[in-house]
């Protein structure tokens, strides 16, 4: 899905390269897919190729606080996929992930990995919330409501 997102949005760049909304998308999309990368060379690349998308927007939209925001975070999460990979969340996630079914193990091994992995979960739950959250704000900030029409005139 984030493969085909990307696409989607390289494809509405085409047509206009300085929509900065799809710009910090496409930002995001790519610091997903980075995070989910064990390798930490690939993922440092994609951190890379998101730190630039927001720069793209943050110029096309210099008072964006979001976007800012954005790539100040884009230069921490190189250290945080590393911490992330030292602790075993981003294979065990990618493990879970390729599984994407029930646990053939039983017993106290089972239960003791399910509650494991339910903290990785709820860890990336809240990451997922968080990026919502602001990806909300920003749009909302940046698509305010249209003023109200002007009273009638009576002459």
């Amino acid at each position: 899905m984030r493969d085909y997102a990307i696409s989607k949005l390289e494809e509405a760049l085409s047509i206009n390269p300085k929509k900065h909304d799809a710009l910090w998308c496409l930002g995001n999309a790519h610091t997903t897919r980075a995070f989910f990368n064990p390798d930490q060379n690939e993922a440092n690349h994609g951190f890379d190729k998101a730190s630039q998308y927001f720069q793209q927007a943050l110029d096309e939209d210099p008072g964006n606080e979001v976007y800012r925001k954005s790539l100040e975070v884009a230069a921490k999460a190189p250290q945080l996929h590393l911490e992330f990979q030292k602790h075993g969340f981003g294979q065990q996630v990618m493990e879970a992930a390729a599984a994407a079914g029930p646990s053939t193990s039983s017993g106290a091994k089972a239960t003791k990995k399910s509650k494991s992995g339910d903290l990785k979960y709820d860890m990336f739950g809240w990451i997922i919330l968080a990026v919502g959250i602001v990806a909300w704000l920003g749009f909302a900030k940046s698509h305010p409501p249209p003023p109200p029409p002007p009273p009638p005139r009576f002459s």
